[in-house]
């Protein structure tokens, strides 16, 4: 194995842990998988982490990074707040036509830390936190009263969809969490 460039080796390690963890699940791979993917040693990997905790805060907040990302860019073409609202389940939608869907990676990772006090579960709730305040901040916008209340109501959709589907195995769920929020919204 030849040598990384410093920050290169943190990428490497973090795009393998990615894939890794997603498709396997956290707790089924070890660190000398992850840096053995990643073409990089294991000093390298804890180089760069310090820890398999801290490799899972970081893939989880790459994660969001992408996530959040992929929101703009469906959501931007969309001028008004219940557009905006509503292209988020197109979000969804789109995410598990690409991505060998195995479920929200954030659900997934609080089943395998159940402690609510846990770095983990921290980014987890940030995550879930940040969709729900830009759905609240598109039917404030929108000039919504009960925007706090629906809120709460389409993350529900939204989560209850992201479940389904993975059982489901197919994107219907979304489809028809957006025509309840079509109505909700409407």
């Amino acid at each position: 194995m030849g040598r990384t460039p410093p920050g290169a080796a943190r990428a490497k390690v973090l795009k393998a842990a990615s894939t890794l963890f997603y498709r396997d699940g956290i707790h089924a791979v070890g660190v000398d998988t992850v840096a053995a993917e990643a073409g990089v040693t294991k000093a390298a990997l804890y180089g760069n982490f310090g820890s398999k905790t801290r490799l899972v805060v970081a893939y989880l907040r790459d994660r969001d990074r992408r996530w959040q990302e992929e929101i703009d860019r469906i959501t931007e073409a969309h001028a008004g707040p219940r557009d905006r609202v509503l292209a988020v389940f197109d979000a969804y939608e789109d995410w598990l036509a690409r991505d060998d869907y195995r479920g929200c990676a954030f659900l997934n990772a609080t089943s395998e830390f159940p402690d609510p006090g846990d770095p983990v579960r921290e980014v987890v709730r940030h995550h879930k936190t940040a969709v729900r305040g830009f759905l609240r901040a598109q039917l404030d916008r929108g000039g919504r009263a009960d925007a706090e209340t629906l809120a709460d109501e389409l993350m529900l959709l939204l989560e209850g969809a992201a479940v389904t589907a993975v059982v489901a195995r197919t994107a219907q769920p979304f489809r028809t969490a957006k025509r309840l929020a079509e109505t909700l919204t409407a």
